[in-house]
């Protein structure tokens, strides 16, 4: 008979079935082991393990187990440990892979996730085929609400960055050219950074963490409540009714946070020229415009929309392949944050070499 009482709780230790053990190894051996847990008091998950722990070793020992004295509750958290029986060799066979298989394994995943990858966009580009042909099924309002939240809603944070960007590039350039007299083309360097690269990559960053995230958590959310499977039961595409409203409003919305980031990156450029290097605000301007081209300014705006068409398929991407738990969906957001912002500078440099090849 092994008697069970006093409270059981793990802060006040850990007892273990190892201590039966003697009991169970005399000679002669016992037939049966019964429970009496009469004068049982509080316990916690440290008794089942207990019990647990002292019937496998009843069990090794062919020794019959009567569980009939325990509290009903405490047999039946028992009986549901002893239904799913742990694996043995879990950890050793993890722990037993080699690394040529790990790797393998890594490279098919990659493999597989460039092919999933390539079949997003495709499905993507053929939802834009059919928006443009008019027969895409989606709602208007849907793609109003995207358009506001990627394009005024993001004004604020847009405006500050590149204010900033836009001072930190003066105050970069000030320290040098004043060495040769020359602080007047700080307005320069201001004008042909913002329009050429960093107003259209700054944003694409800025959006990337900001709305691409947002995408990948809505449409991971939704594939956790099933609803993007409910619209495939109701015979609604989602790439046409959740993804081509997103995408549109990126493609639209882009260039113009793109050419409101780069007068925002000018006049941070000119709070600096004017306040530390003692330019007047029209010398500062009359500058900017004569170094500052059409063609800089198209191509920072050109560069932008594509950065917008990464940042959406980067999230609702990584929303469609969300897995089916809560923890999942912030994890899809992350990822979509890392693969939108290194898939942007990826193109940043890409487009550098081709302007540069091209001459622009």
């Amino acid at each position: 008979m092994l008697v069970l009482s006093g409270d059981w709780h793990l802060k006040r230790g850990f007892a273990s079935g190892a201590e039966v053990e003697p009991e169970l190894a005399q000679s002669p051996a016992p037939r049966r082991v019964a429970f009496e847990a009469a004068g049982l008091g509080e316990w916690d998950s440290s008794l089942v393990a207990f019990v647990t722990e002292v019937m496998e070793l009843c069990v090794a020992r062919d020794v019959a187990v009567d569980p009939s004295g325990l509290p009903s509750g405490l047999k039946r958290l028992v009986e549901l440990a002893e239904a799913v029986p742990e694996k043995k060799d879990a950890h050793s066979a993890s722990a037993g892979t080699s690394l040529a298989e790990r790797v393998g394994v890594a490279t098919i995943a990659y493999v597989e996730s460039i092919g999933g990858f390539l079949a997003f966009l495709g499905a993507v580009t053929i939802a834009l085929g059919r928006f443009f042909a008019g027969r895409a099924r989606y709602r208007r309002v849907d793609l109003m609400v995207a358009i506001q939240d990627c394009g005024a809603n993001a004004f604020g944070i847009v405006t500050l960055i590149s204010f900033l960007v836009g001072t930190i590039l003066a105050f970069m350039g000030a320290v040098q050219l004043e060495q040769f007299g020359a602080s007047i083309y700080v307005a320069d360097l201001v004008g042909i950074g913002m329009a050429r690269d960093m107003g259209a990559m700054m944003t694409a960053i800025i959006m990337a963490g900001r709305t691409g995230a947002a995408f990948a958590a809505q449409l991971g959310t939704m594939k956790v409540t099933q609803e993007i499977d409910a619209l495939t039961t109701m015979g609604i595409s989602p790439m046409e009714f959740l993804v081509l409203p997103r995408v549109i409003a990126l493609i639209l919305m882009m260039p113009l946070l793109c050419f409101y980031s780069d007068l925002m990156g000018v006049l941070g450029g000119s709070a600096v020229g004017t306040g530390v290097l003692g330019l007047s605000f029209t010398t500062y301007f009359r500058e900017t415009l004569h170094a500052v081209t059409l063609t800089d300014v198209l191509g920072g705006v050109f560069k932008s929309s594509v950065y917008g068409v990464i940042i959406a398929i980067s999230g609702c991407l990584r929303g469609f392949q969300c897995g089916n738990n809560s923890s999942a969906v912030g994890d899809a957001a992350t990822s979509a944050v890392v693969t939108g912002i290194v898939f942007i500078v990826v193109a940043c440099g890409a487009f550098a070499l081709v302007f540069n090849i091209l001459g622009i």
